[in-house]
């Protein structure tokens, strides 16, 4: 059963304080661990990855097969369901076409002075993507991340991915074919995440890396950020369903239950005005997660990290999901857009009692990769430019240079910065008709 909170209650705050500041992350320091092997991974390149690889993932590998070999992916597609691949099919598609049209437009435009501004974007010219192997295999991540990477037009995406005991999930490899991943490596935690920052005799170095992991990829992208850029260093999955008493209980409790599947770290949350309703969707949540293949850790999340509020009025919940800045939020009410204007924090938004936050995970196009641990407040989720540059661009006439310069060079000396001064007085000193 997960805490029951009540916001007309004296202690509410200092409760509420402990729920949304709680430490769900594992207390294990990998630091260490991590740097040693990146750096075994630099000094040792892919005889690292094939010992590391040994080690860890049980997995006998080569030189010769570190790289997935394109007959691998046919063979590996074959063996998928039939009704699996068409899903597949359906949500690249959609992903794809949400995701055109983020694509920001470039802009050039010349003020009074006529000096002309503006600025241009261009695409990374490579990307990791990291893809979870583990209790459970997500070729939904696998279009999500890749899918935005090509869109903004990244012309060589690498994926790498544990191979447990030598094999990789098949629907992940068509995945990767479909969302037009470039190379993929049998090769995953810290020892993946260096090679793809530093490179080695097979995998030569990304720009970007993308994509969650357990802990020591988290730590060796904390590691690896400055010498590539990274995405963000992801936490457990968190819900937060905002739901009033008109709600059938066993949906909310379903959509409860779909984020604390993930890990037993992971953290649901509803927000309702209805003490009765709380009741049963509780009641409703015991009922179903006995049922479910990952009872333990569904038990777990729920009972160690899970939250049942109950509030005065619906509207009142609004506050408390600024405060929350939830990964996902389900705003199953009677007027969701309302409540929406309230909101400022949220990674996603789900609107109405038919839109389980699990249509978003897959199929429906916006991106699942979403900011974990309150970082709503301040980032968002992945997007097409998450993989683009923006370079500005200014060009000064004589008559432009004459315009600012003045200005410009009182507030170089002022900053004591002799040389800046000096070299836009420079262009003052030239002949008007001079470009």
């Amino acid at each position: 059963m997960a805490r029951r909170l009540d916001s007309r209650a004296p202690d509410f705050d200092a409760q509420f304080a402990s729920l949304i500041t709680q430490d769900r992350e594992t207390a294990e320091d990998v630091t260490a661990s991590v740097r040693t092997i990146i750096a075994e991974v630099r000094a040792r390149g892919d005889a690292a990855l094939i010992d590391f690889s040994a080690k860890f993932d049980r997995a006998a590998l080569t030189r010769a097969t570190l790289r997935v070999a394109e007959d691998e992916i046919a063979g590996a597609e074959a063996q998928c369901d039939a009704k699996a691949l068409s899903a597949l099919d359906v949500a690249a598609k959609r992903i794809e076409a949400y995701h055109r049209r983020q694509i920001p437009t470039d802009e050039s435009f010349t003020d009074e002075t006529g000096t002309t501004l503006g600025w241009r974007w261009t695409a990374l010219e490579s990307v990791g993507l990291y893809v979870p192997g583990g209790t459970a295999s997500y070729p939904s991540s696998v279009l999500m991340n890749a899918l935005a990477a090509r869109v903004a037009g990244v012309a060589r995406v690498v994926m790498v991915t544990p191979a447990t005991d030598g094999r990789i999930n098949p629907l992940t490899l068509a995945a990767a074919k479909r969302a037009g991943v470039s190379e993929i490596y049998r090769i995953g935690g810290a020892q993946a995440i260096a090679a793809l920052a530093f490179g080695t005799e097979t995998i030569a170095s990304v720009d970007k890396i993308v994509g969650p992991g357990n802990a020591y990829v988290a730590a060796a992208k904390r590691e690896v950020f400055g010498t590539v850029g990274i995405d963000s260093v992801a936490g457990p999955s968190e819900i937060l369903v905002v739901a009033d008493a008109r709600n059938d209980p066993e949906w909310i409790a379903a959509d409860l239950l779909s984020q604390a599947e993930h890990d037993a770290s992971s953290q649901s949350i509803l927000i309702t005005d209805d003490e009765a309703f709380a009741t049963r969707v509780d009641e409703a949540v015991s009922r179903a997660s006995v049922l479910l293949p990952r009872k333990d850790i569904v038990e777990a999340s729920w009972r160690d990290h899970g939250a049942i509020i109950v509030v005065a009025k619906i509207d009142d919940a609004a506050r408390l999901v600024d405060r929350i800045a939830p990964e996902h939020l389900e705003l199953a009410v009677e007027n969701p857009k309302a409540l929406l204007a309230q909101v400022h924090h949220a990674g996603a938004v789900f609107l109405g009692r038919h839109t389980p936050e699990a249509m978003g995970d897959y199929i429906a196009g916006p991106n699942h990769v979403l900011p974990t641990a309150r970082t709503a407040r301040f980032s968002s989720g992945l997007s097409v430019l998450d993989f683009l540059k923006r370079t500005t661009l200014l060009h000064c006439t004589p008559g432009a240079v004459a315009a600012l310069g003045p200005d410009a060079i009182v507030l170089a000396e002022s900053e004591g910065l002799e040389a800046h001064a000096r070299s836009i007085a420079a262009r003052l000193n030239r002949r008007s008709g001079d470009e």
